[in-house]
């Protein structure tokens, strides 16, 4: 099988999940997709949360949030620190979320709560090969050193456009796979 090399897999991920991002099928896959993860056991099972706020080529994770909030879940945020390292936040109704340089959302309080011994952690990224539950995410290893140092329970969200039946790309030793994924047939 022809592997793809993960940059050029990245830049077509990204061209083909910007044009997915405003269609109707994408709102349909992220409801679909929210409402899987939200009967999932290993959802059921956790009391912390780590979970991104989505930006938009990626699953929508703002109702899920929400959802989470509403079961009493207890959500944290990723952080990025120096040296591509990064630390989970605690995030309710009151955090002031700003926009980094990458356009993430995060809690920069200096005082915010911090919790890296997550019970689950919702993954993000932008392929996932069903074969070995691989993940590609964005090139800067930051979910991969953080789950080496505190392993947790993970899932990811998969919706069409994201989903690869086998692994087109060189996954390496360092890439940690996704325990459970969930998609959207």
């Amino acid at each position: 099988m022809h592997l793809i090399s993960k940059s050029e897999l990245r830049r077509l991920q990204i061209k083909r999940l910007t044009e997915f991002a405003n269609s109707t099928q994408k709102l349909s896959e992220d409801k679909i997709l929210k409402e899987k993860l939200l009967r999932n056991s290993l959802l059921a099972s956790a009391e912390s949360i780590g979970i991104s706020v989505s930006m938009p080529l990626e699953v929508s994770t703002v109702p899920i949030i929400a959802s989470l909030w509403k079961m009493g879940k207890r959500v944290y945020i990723p952080r990025c620190l120096p040296k591509r390292k990064m630390e989970f936040t605690l995030y309710d109704k009151n955090t002031i979320l700003v926009k980094t340089k990458f356009g993430v959302l995060e809690n920069r309080d200096s005082k915010a709560i911090v919790n890296n011994n997550l019970d689950l952690m919702i993954v993000p990224g932008l392929a996932y090969g069903l074969d070995k539950n691989s993940r590609l995410g964005f090139g800067g290893g930051y979910y991969d050193r953080f789950l080496e140092k505190y392993p947790t329970r993970t899932l990811s969200l998969v919706n069409s456009v994201q989903l690869f039946k086998r692994t087109s790309w060189q996954v390496e030793e360092h890439d940690i796979p996704i325990e459970k994924l969930i998609l959207v047939k």
